[in-house]
């Protein structure tokens, strides 16, 4: 932690071979091997490594070039971030450099985006060798790569369980899902709620007109609200800010769209009263990323599920923070009983490790609403996209890749679990998410941002999540030597924050 040693910038490649037609993307490298049974007897009391900081941000360390490139952006950026004072270099696996050679293990992976960490020589060759061969062609044409991604993510779904499919089957489990499902790109998860609650528009529409003989294009129809949670993300666009329920990222851009009503996460008894036959889709996480890490329970899902089917109101999963193995499994819904399914799973973060792409996954039943030219999208499901996509997911989904993941997560569970014990003063009692999508609850509201500073300060990013909350979602394949670490700055924080 203390080495400001740089690590090699990978050389450029050569020409590569041209990715065989028909071909899978199985790693064009050698898998990484994962030691199993390797955790070892958990600490018995707080670390004492991390109780001071190991870096100094003031101006006066900074590089001349450093001070450019951070001038430059203040210049030039739009000022919408804020920033820390140190300019990002280079990466590999769960660490990152930056220009003036202080190293950083990553536990936020990008927001929860990384799940093969920075750098990966896979994904660098499969973006090489696409992107030489045919980087873009719009949707007026089809490619090679978008089908053969959304095939793989449709029959994962089927195989491991989600939208209407029990784990380890091998057919849909529900009349809903019997035609199977369909597959949407885009370029981020904000378009890809965008399109899912367009989509439930339009449903909406439908089914209103077949109960009451309507045409689907009266204005006059009703069927048209959405509901959403508190604490909820779902994006920053005007109609995926309308449905991401936070004063702060609302309040400055008000009117939004109308219809927009609010319920409260595991909340039984609202559930009647906020969705009606009005309703025409419901919007949630099942484990809420930005809003702090807090899972939604089988109960209220099931409950959600059975009033959805009540007024016909399409239900849309938000996964695209806590989806594609983050909470170890294929969806944070998939081991859940079929009556706690959603219609629509939204997805975009680790889907292409860090390349843009985002996707809407729904059942047949509600993807037959949409035909040519009711929705699109210039740039979303390119080649090299879902080339990416396509190699991503492939790894992700290998049982050796998932069983390391599981494991690793459980051990950091196995740590966290303690730190409310140790820190009673400080934690609330309970550690949130699951998976490698964990929150820590804080009685002071004031602290989360502060043990983000100061493990920064230990070398180490984490972020906040909410009001409350410091939130881990580190790179699925990190390792116990960097789930220890993180671990051990995270408990030299918290004993800063003691005294």
């Amino acid at each position: 932690m203390h080495s400001t040693a740089r690590l090699a910038h990978p050389l450029p490649a050569t020409r590569l071979q041209i990715l065989a037609r028909g071909s899978s993307a199985t790693p064009l490298v050698a898998p990484r091997r994962y030691a199993s049974n390797v955790v070892s007897e958990l600490p018995t009391s707080p670390s004492t490594r991390y109780l001071k900081s190991i870096y100094d941000f003031s101006v006066n360390t900074q590089s001349a070039a450093t001070k450019n490139t951070i001038a430059l952006g203040d210049e030039y950026l739009l000022p919408v971030y804020a920033r820390p004072p140190f300019v990002l270099s280079h990466g590999r696996g769960s660490w990152v450099w930056d220009a003036d050679g202080r190293k950083f293990l990553d536990f936020s992976a990008g927001i929860a985006v990384n799940a093969l960490g920075h750098a990966d020589p896979g994904v660098s060759e499969v973006l090489q060798q696409q992107s030489s061969t045919l980087l873009h062609t719009s949707n007026v044409y089809y490619n090679e790569w978008a089908p053969k991604l959304a095939e793989l993510l449709v029959t994962l779904t089927n195989k491991e369980g989600g939208l209407g499919y029990a784990a380890g089957g091998t057919s849909p489990s529900s009349s809903a899902a019997k035609q199977g499902a369909k597959v949407f790109f885009s370029n981020s998860g904000t378009e890809a709620n965008e399109g899912a609650l367009k989509i439930a528009r339009k449903v909406g529409k439908d089914r209103w007109a077949t109960a009451t003989g309507g045409k689907v294009d009266d204005p006059s129809c009703p069927k048209m609200r959405i509901v959403c949670f508190e604490n909820s993300f779902h994006g920053r666009s005007m109609g995926a800010l309308s449905v991401t329920s936070t004063e702060k990222y609302q309040m400055p851009f008000r009117p939004l769209i109308p219809g927009v009503s609010v319920g409260k996460l595991n909340d039984l008894e609202c559930l009647h009263r906020l969705i009606t036959d009005d309703t025409c889709a419901v919007i949630v996480e099942p484990i809420q990323g930005e809003g702090g890490a807090t899972a939604a329970t089988e109960e209220w899902l099931r409950a959600l599920r059975k009033r959805c089917d009540e007024t016909g109101a399409v239900l849309i999963f938000d996964e695209i923070q806590c989806g594609l193995y983050r909470s170890g499994n294929l969806w944070a819904h998939s081991a859940l009983p079929i009556d706690c399914h959603p219609d629509v799973i939204t997805m975009a973060k680790p889907l292409a490790n860090g390349y843009p792409i985002g996707a809407v996954l729904l059942r047949d039943t509600i993807a037959s609403t949409m035909t040519a030219g009711t929705h699109g999208t210039t740039f979303g499901g390119s080649p090299t996209a879902c080339a990416v996509g396509h190699h991503v997911l492939n790894r992700l989904s290998d049982r050796v890749f998932v069983a390391h993941m599981k494991e690793m997560s459980g051990y950091m569970n196995d740590r966290l679990e303690v730190l409310p014990k140790w820190f009673s003063a400080i934690l609330q009692p309970h550690v949130r998410g699951r998976g490698f999508i964990r929150g820590l609850g804080f009685n002071d509201v004031s602290h989360p941002g502060e043990v983000v500073q100061l493990a920064r300060e230990r070398g180490v990013f984490l972020l906040t999540a909410g009001k409350d909350a410091v939130r881990l979602v580190p790179s699925l394949n990190v390792t116990k030597e960097e789930v220890d670490i993180a671990m051990d700055v995270l408990e030299g924080c918290l004993s800063s924050l003691r005294g």
